[in-house]
């Protein structure tokens, strides 16, 4: 009876904690964090032939670390080494083309996602309701690749 007690009474305390938890993870300042994240977007699926739909969906946001090395000297790579005090990441040539960069550029992407099917309204006879985007279920930071990502360049 006693041990009754001790779980029941314990319950409203895990709850008080899961919700103090979650409200941390809420309060991330978005203006200095640094990653990539699954998070709440909202947008207004078209097609030609039927009405606009809104939307709400789990996307990938955030920014990721980005760098580029200038390739000066000869071999800038000698002179950076002792610095970073790791060799594994000189393991390539200089780059002998302009920009004369080792860059190393990663965008917040999807890793996971799956797909959603959904029915817009109002639309004409012959057009097909369905619309199909995509759900993010796991973002990191990567190497931006077409086939997921709008890869953009400044």
């Amino acid at each position: 009876m006693k041990l009754r007690h001790v779980v029941l009474g314990s319950l409203p305390l895990l709850i008080l904690a899961g919700c103090v938890s979650a409200l941390k993870a809420s309060n991330i300042n978005l203006r200095t964090f640094i990653g990539c994240a699954v998070r709440e977007f909202t947008f207004l699926a078209r097609k030609p032939g039927c009405k606009g739909m809104r939307i709400t969906t789990d996307a990938c946001w955030g920014r990721c670390e980005t760098w580029e090395l200038p390739l000066l000297l000869g071999e800038p790579q000698m002179l950076l080494r002792p610095l970073l005090d790791c060799s594994c990441h000189w393991s390539r040539k200089p780059v002998l083309d302009p920009p004369y960069v080792d860059a190393h550029h990663r965008v917040c992407t999807y890793n996971e996602t799956k797909l959603v099917t959904v029915k817009l309204p109002n639309c004409a006879d012959a057009v097909d309701p369905s619309y199909t985007y995509p759900m993010a279920i796991r973002c990191d930071c990567g190497v931006c690749s077409t086939a997921t990502t709008e890869c953009e360049t400044v």
